[in-house]
């Protein structure tokens, strides 16, 4: 097994139609103000940027976004990761009822050294930590989407 490898799945349900969560989604410069754990976005340029994350435990993880896919159609974003974490990130959006179902996925492997030196005693926690993350995205999300 490789422990500095990993695959996160989330579903979120959401009270608005898929096209504004899209929109909202494409925007991750935004981020930061609904998304707690979410401590900074810098766009680069049209494509790419850089982001930084921290959640419960006391680290920070940066990385370079580089979009790889926007679909508004197929209610597609996709993103390539490098820096702390290399991989890939991407949203489905799609219908839900009077609503949305947005979809989450990641598959990253950990550069960061104090992790990769903590994997074996630390995967349980470093994987309670994205769902603490994803979580507050969630309810941050709910809540922006809400008060638009």
């Amino acid at each position: 097994m490789d422990w500095n490898h990993y695959r996160f799945l989330s579903l979120w349900t959401l009270p608005a139609p898929p096209a504004v969560v899209h929109a909202v989604l494409a925007r991750p410069q935004d981020y930061p103000r609904w998304w707690p754990q979410v401590r900074a976005v810098t766009r680069l340029d049209g494509t790419t940027g850089v982001i930084t994350i921290r959640s419960a435990l006391p680290y920070s993880l940066t990385a370079t976004l580089r979009e790889t896919r926007r679909d508004p159609v197929a209610g597609v974003l996709e993103v390539a990761l490098s820096g702390d974490i290399d991989g890939w990130a991407r949203w489905t959006v799609t219908a839900d009822g009077p609503g949305t179902l947005a979809r989450y996925e990641q598959e990253v492997r950990v550069h960061k050294p104090l992790l990769r030196r903590l994997a074996v005693v630390g995967r349980p926690l470093f994987r309670l930590n994205h769902r603490l993350m994803m979580r507050a995205g969630r309810r941050g999300l709910r809540r922006h989407l809400e008060a638009v």
